[in-house]
């Protein structure tokens, strides 16, 4: 039996843990027990959550000793250092060949050991920045749910978190007992595309003397961009230097960008097909929407309607 110890700080979050206690802790009829399940924190006794009651958390760091998985489920505030005897533990369990595995916020607590530097990893999108920022050595992935080096792991926002854990009971105990667990969780045992469908979509933006919203008004045109660098009276050399200088993007990127979310708009709110879609984006055919969409978020359109559909 695999044994899996998480790692707690105050304050801890609730369901960050909660993914890691549902998918490696809690006994289910008819689903053979695989894993060992426990909890640790640097100074054992009450842990305060985010729900607004304590944990009692009888095992210190030295519980990490014997860990086949060491979670870290969640990192809150994440600009919180690593104290000494915390990072030498994480550094020690992974010497010793236990895997170290984040949950959304937590890996700046992973990023914070060095084990991360030169390595991909991912984190919720809306930190993905800043993890980017504080940690230039690591290569940010903004748009996948998880990513699993083997000896270090990390994942999305907190949902990716049962993701990731249902991708490890795979790895170690292959696809039906994952799926046997994920069915009695009523969760899908994979799920499609990765985390930029989930994210909201770009705003339009403001600045280049109106230029954004007069192209936003005009998705639905083959709006090209000559035709933006025309309506600015500028060279399209001129105009991609602007964009680069105010929007870290180039004219092309931001008018497929726009052309995508007014695309997710409308298979949220609209019954209209696909094929109805494209042509009001500008996108001209169903097959290019298909591809320009999948490119961008990872799923297909019919796949992220079925998701998002508003009622």
């Amino acid at each position: 039996m695999r044994r899996v110890v998480a790692l707690v700080r105050p304050v801890q979050s609730v369901f960050e843990l909660g993914c890691a206690v549902e998918v490696f802790g809690t006994p289910r009829p008819g689903v053979p027990q695989r894993y060992a399940f426990e909890t640790c924190t640097e100074t054992p006794g009450p842990v305060p959550t985010t729900g607004g009651y304590a944990m009692a958390v009888s095992q210190g760091l030295a519980a990490l000793d014997g860990a086949d998985t060491v979670i870290v489920p969640g990192w809150l505030p994440v600009e919180e250092p690593l104290s000494g005897p915390v990072r030498e533990a994480l550094l020690r369990a992974h010497a010793r060949g236990a895997r170290l595995v984040t949950i959304c916020s937590g890996v700046f607590a992973l990023a914070r050991t060095g084990l991360l530097d030169g390595r991909s990893a991912t984190t919720h999108w809306a930190r993905a920045e800043q993890l980017r920022h504080e940690f230039p050595q690591v290569r940010v992935e903004p748009d996948r749910l998880y990513v699993d080096h083997g000896d270090v792991a990390t994942s999305a926002g907190a949902g990716a978190g049962l993701d990731l854990c249902l991708h490890l009971v795979r790895k170690d105990h292959g696809a039906a007992y994952a799926a046997l667990l994920a069915r009695h969780m009523v969760l899908p045992p994979h799920r499609e595309g990765g985390q930029a469908q989930y994210a909201p979509p770009p705003p339009p933006g403001d600045g280049l003397d109106g230029l954004l919203g007069w192209a936003d008004e005009r998705l639905g045109t083959p709006l090209s961009v000559d035709d933006l660098a025309a309506h600015l009276g500028v060279s399209p050399r001129t105009l991609a230097r602007r964009f680069a200088d105010r929007l870290g993007t180039s004219p092309g990127a931001w008018l497929l960008a726009r052309r995508v979310a007014a695309a997710r708009t409308l298979l949220e709110e609209t019954d209209l097909p696909v094929e109805a879609i494209a042509a009001r984006v500008g996108l001209s055919s169903a097959v290019n929407l298909r591809r320009r969409f999948r490119a961008r978020t990872g799923t297909t359109p019919g796949a992220y309607r079925r998701a998002f559909r508003v009622p």
